[in-house]
């Protein structure tokens, strides 16, 4: 008993959102013509004015002789981008020559007609460099104690003791 009501209640409802579409139809063509009384865009018209220029478009590049066109561009002083085509050719050919020479070899015609040698000169500042980083690493407070224990000048007793002179003699 319970399924045969659930089932009506569902056929009920179910025809109760069914009834009003059916009977309220939309009617597209008469939309269609109240917009374009109401002076809105005529869609089948812009359709139909593009695909008449679609057709003028490929008319015109059948018909249009593009070499000519160049000729008589070129005849106008217009950039001959053929030329300047060649012209870049040509010069990454002479990059792939210069990618073939051999500069160890010229470096070497060069050090045998005593021209400066910068790998030496390169050698020589590295090797100021690892003095310089021996100078750095050397303590010089320690070395100062050990002069000390041979009884060696103290040169800051010796400063402390004449700016007390000075001290005395400007008082």
């Amino acid at each position: 008993m319970k399924r045969i009501a659930l089932a009506l209640t569902a056929l009920t409802a179910v025809s109760i959102a069914i009834a009003p579409v059916s009977y309220a139809a939309v009617d597209f063509d008469e939309l269609r013509r109240e917009n374009l009384d109401k002076d809105a865009i005529n869609f089948d018209e812009l359709r139909r004015e593009n695909l008449d220029k679609d057709v003028a478009i490929e008319i015109q590049a059948k018909g249009i002789d593009f070499d000519e066109l160049h000729r008589e561009n070129l005849d106008k002083d217009a950039v001959d981008f053929d030329e300047l085509r060649r012209e870049n050719l040509d010069k990454d050919a002479a990059i792939d020559l210069v990618a073939k020479i051999d500069f160890d070899e010229l470096r070497r015609e060069n050090l045998d007609k005593d021209a400066v040698d910068f790998d030496e000169l390169r050698r020589e500042n590295l090797d100021k460099d690892a003095v310089v980083e021996l100078v750095a690493k050397i303590d010089f407070d320690e070395l100062r104690r050990e002069n000390f224990d041979k009884d060696a000048v103290n040169f800051d007793e010796l400063r402390r003791e004449n700016l007390d002179k000075d001290a005395i003699a400007i008082a």
